[in-house]
């Protein structure tokens, strides 16, 4: 009887330290990366390094012209780009290696997109950012230069908005 009691008081303790244990890793605050610092051609041919961005939050949203949930969450960046475009927040559309340039600049000037797109020529920067291969991918970096995080799949707007805040209002104050 005492042999099965210490049995099961020992049970529950190892079950509540895999419990803390994944719960620290689960809520434990992600390891933050510096961003690469990759060289960036915009649409319009003019050339420019991520770094140049230092001391702005960078949304990085890796889109194809053939993705439609990308194409559909469109309206919604350029809401946050008109939002948070003069607090500090620069969005940075990144075209896959795959998109022509004549389909991109088609695609940008028929919705209208007023923050800058890349292109990902050779696969560069999706592969400096982990590999990206799946559209959409977002990646949040903040004003010193780490990522903050690194998404696949649609944004999750009002997730973001109040994960910028912050971001934007300490580089607002100083």
């Amino acid at each position: 009887m005492r042999s099965a009691v210490r049995k099961e008081w020992l049970v529950g303790v190892l079950a509540l330290v895999i419990v803390g244990l994944v719960g620290y890793v689960w809520f434990a605050p992600p390891t933050r990366e510096p961003a690469p610092n990759v060289q960036l051609e915009r649409l319009d041919g003019a050339q420019t390094a991520l770094a140049e961005h230092r001391g702005e939050a960078v949304m990085l949203v890796f889109w194809a012209t053939t993705c439609p949930t990308c194409i559909q969450e469109m309206p919604e960046v350029v809401e946050l780009h008109h939002d948070l475009g003069d607090e500090g927040l620069t969005i940075l559309g990144v075209a896959m290696d795959y998109d022509p340039r004549d389909q991109v600049r088609a695609l940008v000037e028929r919705r209208g997109l007023p923050y800058d797109i890349v292109l990902d020529n050779g696969g560069r920067i999706a592969n400096a950012f982990n590999q990206v291969r799946v559209t959409p991918t977002t990646v949040l970096i903040d004003p010193d230069g780490g990522v903050v995080w690194q998404r696949i799949g649609p944004i999750d707007f009002e997730g973001l908005r109040e994960q910028l805040e912050p971001m934007l209002a300490e580089r607002q104050s100083a």
